[in-house]
């Protein structure tokens, strides 16, 4: 995601998932044939009692959790769509796994334009997504982002909304940020089910050129007014943020922080600076929600891949004593680099779900109890690195290797879990991660070898980036 002179290895803002569900030629047709008076706009298809309850909320306890455990994230294609059969068996593969938390945003990736003239609604996209949760018996969390065009200066109506990277990561203009806050409201009444929401995505659109930095007084400020704002419509949500990207540059970077650094790289000074400024003058978070990739901004997995997970236990350790201990989600986890066209598709499946697992022991030890795989689903075909396989046809919705490791963590180490230590062979020590509880031990072998390993007073072989569950 090049943004101007800074930029992150997560290059995962394609067009193909930035764009709604809408075609465009449709809607340019229904744009002709329902156009308002003046330059209002086209509100065909739209409703204006947004904030009227959908389908049927499902139950929860209250007041909820400032946590959620581990699950993922609906991209532009999911289990929403597709035949169903396939579909069905998506759903029932998650109840069977307790659910699992899931985010969907409420513009792009799945989910088209909310509110694209002022006081008009559309939220056909954004209910099919909320069903397809209640149906598989998931905790919904959504994120506010991104934001209809005319509150950042485009064009109002049906079928005029820009599609493009550019227009999708401008944030809205600060005359318009009570405006954003609104809608997060009207969402919040539309799915009072919905418990947790975490505002924008990565600083989108709060780049300051003049400065060279985040403008991070415009997000505090847009965000300060949807904290208040979801909290009148109920003191019980959940509200978190500030979801930077936790970016780590060369430690010989002049950007490149004195102080936040390992053998994995240095953090990028200026995201620090801003994630202190929220910090400081925040109204109020329940949580706070990072992001960010075990790799630097130039692809470089120091000292290697599984070694560089270990920025984000470094990384979660020191948001949690900037926060004084505030519930830490990782809404995004990053530890393969994409390729030119943002494709992760280079280490195999077993290479990739070792160190993905080596990640999320990371993420546990720097504090975190949440986060999200960003699960990068494809329409058809092959589809690497996904949750379960596309469902386009009716033989599609089956679990693949990644689901397994995802559910099978979030069982064994829900919120809350207390954590030992278990014994190790010294010889194994450089070779395997492990994370523990009275219940359960995960066990990794970061080597491209089978080994035979001694871990919790226990030997076994291990084949080459074995994930192996060990019962207590």
């Amino acid at each position: 995601m090049g943004r101007h002179e800074w930029f992150t290895g997560v290059r995962r803002w394609r067009l193909a998932a930035l764009l709604g569900v809408g075609t465009a030629a449709l809607a340019l047709v229904v744009t002709l044939l329902h156009t308002l008076p003046g330059d209002g706009g086209s509100t065909a298809g739209t409703s204006r009692d947004g904030d009227k309850v959908h389908g049927t909320p499902a139950t929860g306890p209250r007041p909820p959790e400032p946590y959620v455990g581990w699950g993922f994230t609906h991209t532009q294609y999911s289990a929403d769509a597709g035949s169903g059969p396939a579909v069905g068996r998506v759903e029932r593969l998650l109840a069977r796994g307790g659910g699992l938390p899931q985010d969907q945003a409420i513009m792009g990736w799945g989910a088209d334009n909310p509110e694209p003239v002022q006081g008009y609604y559309d939220f056909g996209a954004l209910d099919r997504r909320i069903d397809f949760i209640r149906r598989s018996g998931g905790t919904p969390v959504i994120t506010l982002c991104c934001s209809p065009d005319w509150m950042k200066g485009g064009r109002p109506g049906v079928g005029n909304t820009d599609w493009s990277q550019a227009a999708l990561e401008t944030a809205p203009t600060p005359d318009h940020y009570q405006d954003f806050a609104d809608l997060a409201a009207t969402v919040a009444k539309r799915y009072p089910d919905v418990r947790h929401f975490i505002v924008w995505n990565e600083f989108k659109g709060f780049w300051n050129d003049a400065r060279g930095r985040w403008d991070h007084e415009g997000y505090t400020a847009m965000y300060n007014l949807v904290h208040q704002a979801l909290k009148k419509v109920d003191r019980d949500i959940m509200v978190g943020g500030p979801y930077l990207a936790m970016d780590s540059l060369d430690p010989r970077d002049e950007k490149a922080s004195g102080t936040v650094k390992g053998p994995w790289g240095a953090m990028d000074q200026r995201v620090l600076d801003a994630f202190a400024y929220w910090n400081r003058h925040k109204a109020g978070a329940d949580f706070v929600v990072v992001d960010g990739s075990s790799y630097t901004n130039d692809d470089e997995l120091l000292p290697d891949e599984f070694a560089a997970t270990d920025k984000f236990t470094a990384v979660g350790a020191w948001v949690r004593r900037q926060t004084r201990d505030l519930p830490l989600w990782w809404a995004e986890y990053y530890v393969e680099p994409a390729d030119g066209d943002d494709e992760r598709d280079g280490w195999s499946e077993a290479h990739r779900r070792a160190v993905h697992a080596a990640g999320l022991i990371a993420m546990v030890r720097g504090g975190a109890g949440s986060g999200f795989y960003w699960n990068p689903q494809e329409r058809t075909g092959r589809c690497p690195g996904c949750l379960w396989s596309p469902t386009d046809t009716g033989g599609g919705g089956r679990a693949l290797p990644m689901y397994g490791l995802l559910s099978r963590f979030a069982r064994a180490f829900p919120p809350g879990s207390r954590y030992e230590t278990v014994s190790v062979a010294p010889d194994d020590v450089p070779h395997v991660r492990v994370l523990a509880t009275s219940r359960t031990v995960l066990v990794v072998n970061t080597l491209d070898r089978p080994i035979s390993a001694r871990v919790d007073g226990e030997r076994f072989a291990m084949g080459a980036y074995e994930v192996r569950w060990l019962d207590r």
